[in-house]
């Protein structure tokens, strides 16, 4: 039986307008995706494609509706076990990186198990290993602002994948970078997961890079096209 990394059942984000309005970023969003897949989400600017990310990673919870990370879900658990969980089994790559330039490239991939206070021996061969994937072994001792786009994304995928996390999500990863760029570094994210065994969700406005994906939501004004091809 295949498990399923991620479900929306019904799920609506509602934002307080002007006045008595409510602003819907997400209406009555439901699918599934496979454990071991990958799913691109689309849509234009607005449609609602972050606020689904930000609920899958736990960071914001719905309105209405459940949100179930391998078969837990997430409205079940308060703050700090939503933050246990993420820690766990999330992983997120933001667009503009979020590296911290005064840090090392390895310090910058080693920064999860940093805050989560362990000691080096235990991780360093898996930073090592990561860097090795991605092309960036003899950078590892450089300060990140040195690097290219590209190469800080190469950076921010293997922090995201660090402690093997089975779900990772993606904002626009390639959303900063130029065409080629943001190809190789597409790619290269979809192999390692590939090799990691992970489930990878990434929202994305190229529709060839949409296409690289196992299975797409199509979001129209925070409503998911029922022609998704994980649409419940």
């Amino acid at each position: 039986m295949v498990q399923t990394a991620l479900t929306f059942v019904g799920v609506s984000k509602v934002y307080d307008g002007v006045g008595s309005a409510e602003r819907y970023a997400l209406r009555d969003v439901s699918f599934e995706i496979a454990s071991g897949t990958t799913a691109a989400i689309v849509g234009r600017s607005g449609s609602g494609k972050s606020t689904l990310l930000h609920l899958a990673a736990g960071i914001d919870v719905p309105t209405r509706g459940s949100v179930a990370v391998r078969g837990t879900p997430l409205e079940a658990l308060n703050e700090t076990a939503r933050t246990r969980l993420r820690r766990r089994e999330i992983g997120f790559v933001f667009q503009l990186f979020h590296l911290l330039p005064h840090l090392t490239v390895r310090d910058n991939v080693a920064l999860p198990e940093l805050i989560a206070g362990a000691r080096e021996r235990t991780f360093r061969a898996r930073v090592e290993a990561l860097l090795e994937r991605v092309g960036l072994p003899d950078r590892a001792d450089d300060p990140v602002a040195g690097l290219s786009g590209g190469e800080m994304q190469r950076v921010a995928i293997c922090r995201a994948l660090l402690r093997r996390p089975r779900l990772l999500l993606a904002d626009e990863p390639t959303g900063s970078l130029d065409d080629a760029s943001g190809q190789v570094v597409m790619e290269l994210m979809l192999r390692m997961v590939a090799e990691e065994g992970a489930t990878l969700i990434y929202a994305t406005h190229s529709r060839e890079l949409a296409a690289l994906a196992d299975d797409t939501l199509r979001l129209h004004s925070g409503i998911l096209d029922p022609e998704s091809d994980t649409a419940r």
